[in-house]
C-alpha cells in the first residue's frame, strides 16, 4: 500500500470528518476486493459511533445489553456485506465464513445449488453436505464427481436427518438411472432398435435372455446398498424406483443373490416385499411374509430383528394395534433405546391408547410414561 493512501486517509478525516475517512477505507477496500479487511473497517466504524476503543479486544459479553445489541447488529451487517461481496465473486467458502458467524445460510445455499460439477470442489462440498448448508446438492456433487460408490459410503456415515431424504431420492434416482441407461444399450445391440420405455420394470420384462451367462447391468453390491437405504424413505417415487431395483436383482443369477441379516435373508425378494407394503400393493400378502419371517426366527437372536421390522412396519401403516401386540410379544424385555423402531410406549403414544398406555407404563414400573397417560386422559 502506498504512502499516498495513507495521505489520503488523514486528508479524509481532516476534511470530512471520521465518517468520510470510514467511507474511504471502505471505498479503498472495496476497489481492491480485500472483503476482510472491509469487514474490520465496518467493525471500527460502529465501535466509534458506539464510544468504544477502535482496536477493541474485549469480548462483546462484558458490555451493557443496548451496547451489546448495536454492536451485534453492526457485526451482522459488516459479515452480510463481505460474505455477500464474496458470493458475487464466486468465493463461496471465504463466504461462508462471514454467514456462518451470523448464522445465515440460505444466501449460501442458494449460491451452491447454482454451481455445476467440476474438479476441486471438496471444499464446496464439505459446506453443502457436511456442514448442511445445501445437502441435496452437496450430495448430487459428491455423486458427479466421485460416482456411486463413494456416495453409497458418504450416505451410510451422515448422521443427520436434515436433507437425508433428498439425498437418498438423488442416489436411488442415479443408480436407477444407470441400470436403465444399461439395459437400454444391451437391448439395442440384441433387438436392433431403443425401446421407448425408460423403467426397469418394463425393460426386464419378457426379456430373460438379459440375464442369461450371469449378465449384471450395475454393480450388484451398489443395488443391495441402495435396497438397505431405501426402507427409511417416505417418498413414493423414491420407493417405487427402489421397488424395480428389488424386481431387477431377482433376476439375476444366483451368484448375485447375497445372503442378509434377518429379516432380509433373501436381500432382493425380502426387500421387494417390505417395499411393496410401504407402496400400499399386495400389503396383506407382504405383511404375511415377515409374520412368517418372525415366527421362523431363532426366539434368542439379539435384538429380534425380526420383529423390530414388522413392528415399525405396521407402525408405518398406522396399524397401531397390532404392532403393540408383536412387540409386546417379541420386544418386551428390550431396553427402548436398543430399538430401531417404536416402543409399545410410544406406539400408545401414537395411537392415542392413554388407557392402555397407562396400564403398560404401571406393569413397566414407568412413572413418568404412566403420569403422561394421565395426563392425557383427562
Amino acid at each position: 500500500m502506498s504512502d499516498n493512501t495513507f495521505e489520503l486517509v488523514e486528508e479524509a478525516l481532516r476534511t470530512g470528518g471520521s465518517q468520510a475517512g470510514f467511507d474511504f477505507l471502505a471505498r479503498r477496500f472495496r476497489e481492491e476486493k480485500n472483503y476482510p479487511l472491509l469487514f474490520e473497517a465496518r467493525l471500527m466504524n460502529n465501535r466509534h459511533k458506539l464510544g468504544l476503543p477502535l482496536i477493541y479486544s474485549e469480548p462483546a459479553g462484558d458490555l451493557s445489553d443496548d451496547v451489546r445489541s448495536v454492536y451485534e447488529q453492526g457485526f451482522t451487517e459488516a459479515a452480510r456485506e463481505a460474505g455477500g461481496l464474496f458470493l458475487a465473486d464466486g468465493d463461496i467458502p471465504r463466504a461462508w465464513s462471514y454467514f456462518r458467524a451470523v448464522g445465515e445460510s440460505a444466501p449460501v445455499a442458494a449460491a451452491i445449488e447454482k454451481l455445476e460439477a467440476t474438479e476441486g470442489m471438496e471444499a464446496i462440498i464439505e459446506i453443502a453436505f457436511h456442514e448442511r448448508v445445501n445437502p441435496r446438492k452437496g450430495f448430487e456433487l459428491i455423486l458427479s464427481n466421485y460416482g456411486v460408490c463413494r456416495a453409497i459410503t458418504t450416505f451410510q456415515q451422515y448422521p443427520s436427518r436434515e436433507g437425508r431424504q433428498e439425498c437418498l431420492r438423488v442416489l436411488v434416482e442415479r443408480l436407477y438411472g444407470e441400470l436403465v441407461e444399461s439395459l437400454r444399450h444391451s437391448i439395442t445391440r440384441r433387438e436392433g432398435s431403443t425401446p421407448e420405455t425408460r423403467a426397469v420394470a418394463g425393460l426386464i420384462a419378457g426379456r430373460d435372455w438379459l440375464f442369461e451367462d450371469n449378465c449384471y447391468y450395475v454393480d450388484t453390491t451398489h443395488v443391495v446398498s441402495v435396497l438397505q437405504f431405501s426402507l427409511e424413505s417416505t417418498d413414493r417415487e423414491t420407493l417405487g424406483r427402489a421397488w424395480e431395483l428389488a424386481e431387477y436383482g431377482q433376476r439375476l443369477a444366483p451368484m448375485f443373490h447375497y445372503r442378509g441379516e434377518p429379516p432380509f435373508q433373501n436381500i432382493f425378494a425380502d426387500h421387494a416385499a417390505y417395499l411393496r407394503v410401504l407402496l400400499g400393493e399386495d400389503v396383506e400378502a407382504s405383511l404375511a411374509h415377515f409374520r412368517q419371517k418372525l415366527a421362523e426366527s431363532d426366539p434368542n437372536q439379539a435384538g429380534e430383528a425380526p420383529a423390530q421390522v414388522l413392528v415399525g412396519l405396521l407402525a408405518r401403516l398406522g396399524r397401531h394395534e397390532e404392532a403393540i401386540e408383536v412387540s409386546l410379544a417379541h420386544l418386551r424385555d428390550l431396553n427402548p433405546s436398543q430399538l430401531a423402531c417404536p416402543s409399545a410406549v410410544q406406539l400408545c403414544q401414537q395411537a392415542g391408547h392413554f388407557t392402555r398406555l397407562k396400564e403398560l407404563a404401571r406393569e413397566q414400573g414407568d412413572l413418568l410414561s404412566f403420569a403422561a397417560a394421565a395426563l392425557q386422559m383427562e
